[in-house]
């Protein structure tokens, strides 16, 4: 059953010489309990895209949908989880996510409310730091603390716009695993935006490249839809997988050439050798 649709939805902003366009006719459709990356060059238009699903950004044409209804603004049917954490730096980590809880459940019994609170606090595996205050923990820890809000919201779709992109690799890596893990066990539908190709085969069941435009016309388009079909629970070896090397070729070739040829008419000697499978014609 579709939970999310994107129809031809087109953004732009204004600049001193005009309009600018950054995203053109995005079409896109996500089945409940799936995990779906887009992937991007940074400036591609990525984060306007999850803030416009999520509410936060108006669109110029097309429309968004939400288990069949219009998007219009922010709503508590979506959880989103960004790059800098943005929790509340005076509360503890049991308090930033028992605040959310209370939010979306007014009507649970204080009882109920922390028993929820304590039950994605463990799924986080952030236990022994239900009392600390943001201040006190590393960064992957915060990261862990908004995954946990989000989740704790029981939103219908959870965004996660870059999530780990200023974490170190050791720390991203290990979060990237327990993200995979926590997807297995909710089953929650998800859509994330990375410029990280590996991990976006590490997580996702279809992942999404998001080609630039070219300079005459500027904005942004989706390609083709690649799919994942590497079983579940996946290892961070990944790379020896056959079906791991076919689909980050693909993705490759899409992100580089661009799936009308529109993007980057030429590519260096290295990149190519680095290509196999063309990027498949967009349905």
């Amino acid at each position: 059953m579709s939970i999310l649709e994107l129809r031809h939805v087109s953004k732009g902003f204004p600049s001193p010489n005009g309009p600018r366009p950054v995203l053109r006719d995005i079409s896109l459709t996500l089945e409940e309990g799936e995990f779906v990356c887009l992937l991007g060059f940074s400036g591609s238009g990525k984060t306007t895209l999850i803030s416009m699903v999520a509410g936060l950004l108006g669109l110029d044409k097309g429309e968004i949908l939400l288990d069949g209804k219009p998007i219009e603004g922010p709503g508590l049917d979506r959880g989103v989880v960004f790059q800098n954490y943005s929790l509340l730096p005076w509360m503890t980590v049991f308090e930033n996510i028992h605040l959310a809880i209370d939010a979306v459940a007014p009507e649970l019994t204080p009882a109920d409310k922390k028993a929820r609170a304590e039950q994605f606090i463990g799924l986080v595996n952030l236990g022994d730091a239900a009392w600390k205050r943001p201040r006190e923990l590393s960064g992957g820890m915060r990261q862990r603390v908004a995954v946990a809000r989000g989740l704790a919201m029981n939103p219908k779709i959870l965004l996660l716009d870059e999530p780990f992109s200023a974490l170190d690799a050791l720390t991203r890596a290990t979060l990237q695993w327990e993200l995979a893990r926590i997807w297995t066990e909710t089953k929650k539908t998800v859509l994330m935006i990375t410029n990280d190709l590996d991990e976006a085969i590490f997580l996702a069941d279809r992942v999404y490249p998001l080609l630039r435009g070219s300079a005459s016309r500027g904005a942004s388009t989706l390609g083709p839809a690649i799919p994942i079909p590497i079983p579940r629970p996946r290892s961070q070896r990944l790379s020896l997988n056959p079906e791991y090397q076919r689909a980050r070729k693909q993705i490759l070739e899409c992100l580089i050439s661009g799936a009308n040829g529109s993007v980057h008419a030429t590519r260096p000697t290295e990149i190519q050798a680095a290509l196999g499978d063309p990027c498949p014609a967009k349905p």
